[in-house]
């Protein structure tokens, strides 16, 4: 192999077989439809069912895409959790709109999600951080997360700094800490098909406020 073929993945491929996915057979309402997917997911693989790629854009419109956990979802949004000065929370504050999107490979499905986030309440954020485990409180609290750090080792001393601060693990739930929701404006629903010709169906808001579905090309 050349240096110049070194890259050359084309011939990895792979066939979709999974049963169609059909106009008829979807809710009207697309958050029964993802908790129908989702509920799937889950059953056949739990660990993985809830990663999601979190996709955000500064104000000048650069993106950027990392793995988040759905925590909850229904008809308030999609719910996650983070530090606020991460670059999602500073692009969240600058461009208050994103993209989730869930795929589960052995289903061969995919859902994409967009639309507005807001921040969840801080009842709700210190809730859910004093709910955590107390190695991922430690670790949220010792962390400034997506800032640079010198090594390793500077922040196992943070954390054990805060273990020796609160060494009956009550710790309190720092202001930085919280959660975001993603409030939907659009829904795409993807089914891996034979020979790539895919089951698409999208649905989006119309004037009415009312869910619209379509079908869209592979």
């Amino acid at each position: 192999m050349s240096q110049s073929d070194q890259g050359d993945l084309k011939a990895l491929r792979r066939e979709y077989v999974a049963q169609p996915l059909r106009r008829a057979e979807l809710a009207a309402d697309p958050l029964q439809q993802f908790a129908q997917w989702m509920k799937t997911a889950t059953e056949y693989s739990p660990d993985d069912a809830t990663s999601m790629t979190l996709a955000t854009a500064s104000k000048s419109g650069m993106p950027s895409a990392r793995i988040v956990l759905l925590k909850h979802f229904g008809e308030e949004g999609f719910a996650w959790y983070t530090d606020y000065r991460s670059q999602k929370g500073q692009e969240l504050a600058e461009n208050p709109q994103a993209e989730l999107m869930f795929y589960w490979y052995g289903l061969e499905r995919q859902i994409r999600i967009q639309g507005r986030v807001e921040k969840l309440s801080a009842e709700q954020g210190e809730k859910y951080f004093n709910e955590r485990p107390l190695g991922s409180r430690l670790s949220a609290a010792a962390s400034h997360q997506s800032s640079v750090v010198s090594n390793r080792d500077q922040l196992e001393q943070a954390v054990a700094d805060l273990t020796a601060q609160y060494p009956e693990g009550d710790l309190p739930h720092p202001e930085f800490w919280g959660g975001y929701r993603l409030i939907p404006t659009r829904f795409e629903f993807w089914q891996g098909r034979e020979n790539r010709l895919h089951d698409r169906f999208s649905y989006s808001l119309d004037e009415q406020g009312q869910w619209q579905i379509d079908r869209l090309s592979p």
